[in-house]
């Protein structure tokens, strides 16, 4: 805090060539506090401790540059490898395999995914957080009934022809888990997630048409995966109608799921 005085205010004191002045301590009225909601100012560290914080911030930040690095390579390992697995399928593909279809040896595979199952894991549950977010925005932008119904089975349609090998791999991925237990965790997260998208699609459908639901949850997930999954293994065999007819028994369905 700033001291000012004037020759009245203080007195002077000689020592040797020196003259010394006494302060005296401001009244009141010059003492000026921060308001209640500002914070004062803070100075910059110095002494010894400056230095370690400087350098903690900076270890802090290539940290933080290496994290992101990683996840971002396993992206695109993880892009790369999703091609190879839904072609040729879970059973069908190793590591080396999918080394083998990029640019990238099978020992950087096998740095950023311990195993294959680590690899299948994340490429699907990706996958299928990047479809529920798509179907979601459709839920979001429908502004009737009509619209949402024709939009979900035109979505689903699009789904099925430009992504029937993707879609595959995830039931590919679904019966593994009948088998294999470690797969089972992630199956029914994803599988939990679908039906929650699911839900929302028709719940939303229920509303704009000013109607009750009449199924759950659980048996509006059935039928439209039951509705997919037929129509999938349709398009698989070269079945040029297999979109066609998903959209139709799609649009059909959600009027159905009313009460």
């Amino acid at each position: 805090m700033a001291l000012w005085h004037t020759d009245d205010e203080v007195g002077q004191h000689d020592a040797g060539d020196q003259t010394l002045t006494a302060p005296q301590a401001p009244d009141q009225a010059s003492q000026v506090s921060p308001a209640p909601d500002e914070t004062p100012p803070q100075q910059p560290a110095t002494g010894p401790a400056a230095p370690r914080d400087a350098a903690a911030r900076t270890r802090d930040r290539i940290a933080r540059r290496k994290v992101d690095k990683f996840t971002e390579r396993r992206e695109q390992l993880a892009a790369v490898a999703l091609a190879t697995l839904a072609e040729q399928g879970y059973a069908n593909t190793s590591l080396r395999d999918i080394a083998q279809n990029s640019d990238f040896s099978h020992g950087v595979l096998h740095y950023y995914f311990a195993d294959k199952f680590e690899l299948i894991i994340h490429c699907v549950r990706k996958y299928k957080a990047e479809c529920v977010t798509r179907y979601d925005e459709l839920v979001a932008s429908a502004a009737s009934a009509d619209e949402l119904r024709y939009g979900i089975g035109a979505a689903m349609a699009g789904t099925l022809r430009d992504e029937a090998t993707m879609q595959r791999l995830w039931y590919d991925l679904r019966n593994q888990s009948l088998f294999e237990e470690r797969f089972r965790a992630t199956v029914q997260e994803i599988d939990q997630s679908l039906e929650e998208m699911i839900w929302r699609i028709v719940s939303r459908y229920a509303e704009l048409s000013e109607s009750p639901l009449a199924v759950s949850p659980t048996m509006a997930y059935a039928l439209m995966d039951g509705l997919f999954r037929q129509a999938l293994l349709a398009q698989l065999s070269g079945d040029a109608a297999a979109g066609d007819m998903l959209d139709k028994h799609i649009t059909q369905l959600l009027p159905g799921l009313l009460g």
